[in-house]
């Protein structure tokens, strides 16, 4: 999915821990294979290429992302939409070679993009893109939804203690032994006196912000994230924070809070229970923060 994943483990023995992980990572890589758009063999590239060619069986790992992000995108107001996929296309090209997508490019793709364009039948298990050149970007979730899943599968092994990180989604178990929690430090990309650290157990968090990957085109700073409703990049300096009680979630919500901005970002956070956010943008006046009506519970507690 283009990223790193890291799995650190509590377990009585190396042969355990060794085991335990080695499935979890094998769940990983099954997941990547169904769900990154970075493989052309990929679950979610071959239902793009069959966009607008009718109804495709997918996978149960494919359809409950689709059948959440959907769910997501209807919250936010279209804040999130995995159909961004022709836009994100767009913008990575404007990245790699530091140029100013072509508006006709873009209002073309933009047309090709809207949750209202991907039908899911639950009971067949399909999948329908229903109009040709569309494409799927499941990058704000899938991260997070297989951190889940490896966790996952390290307690059908046993093992209670436990964290995934894939990039910048943390999912975390029980404890580490003699400890009140798992110690995760949050790097905003602004300087050291922005770092917060969080103790956290059962429970995962995902920030999402544009540290690494941007584009200045004309003296603007354009993210990597995408406004799906007006195909344009976000622009400013922000970091979100999202603590929930799992990684797809965190991933998901970590995202839209960052298209839609701070204020109506923790309104959307307020409104989904268990969930605290810590919004960080970079002004002229210097670094201002933002924080959801559980931040200070959600954080210190868990």
């Amino acid at each position: 999915m283009g990223t790193e994943v890291r799995i650190v483990v509590y377990a009585p023995t190396v042969e355990a821990a060794n085991n335990a992980s080695q499935a979890a990572f094998a769940r990983i890589a099954q997941l990547d294979e169904e769900l990154s758009d970075y493989r052309e063999s990929s679950d979610v590239m071959r239902l793009s290429r069959q966009a607008g060619s009718g109804p495709v069986t997918v996978s149960e790992d494919l359809f409950r992302v689709l059948r959440m992000s959907q769910q997501l995108s209807r919250r936010s107001d279209g804040a999130f939409d995995v159909t961004v996929g022709p836009l994100s296309v767009i913008w990575r090209r404007a990245r790699r070679l530091s140029e100013m997508p072509d508006p006709v490019r873009l209002a073309d793709a933009c047309r090709l993009v809207g949750s209202d364009k991907l039908v899911l039948d639950d009971e067949y298990r399909t999948a329908r893109l229903i109009a040709p050149g569309m494409q799927l970007d499941l990058g704000g979730i899938a991260k997070g939804f297989a951190a889940d899943e490896a966790v996952g599968v390290l307690k059908e092994h046993g093992i209670t203690a436990a964290l995934v990180a894939a990039g910048g989604d943390i999912v975390v178990t029980d404890a580490p032994p003699d400890a009140d929690g798992w110690h995760v430090a949050i790097a905003s990309g602004f300087d050291a006196s922005s770092r917060r650290q969080l103790t956290l157990h059962h429970a995962a968090v995902s920030t999402s912000g544009d540290a690494e990957q941007f584009v200045a085109l004309g003296g603007v700073r354009y993210s990597h994230i995408i406004d799906p409703r007006t195909g344009v990049a976000i622009t400013g300096r922000s970091s979100v924070t999202i603590v929930a009680p799992d990684g797809a979630t965190s991933d998901g919500l970590a995202t839209a809070v960052a298209v839609l901005g701070w204020e109506k970002g923790l309104q959307l956070v307020d409104s989904t229970p268990g969930v605290a956010a810590l919004v960080m943008e970079k002004t002229a006046d210097g670094i201002r923060t933002h924080e959801s009506a559980a931040w200070k519970e959600r954080s210190s507690t868990q």
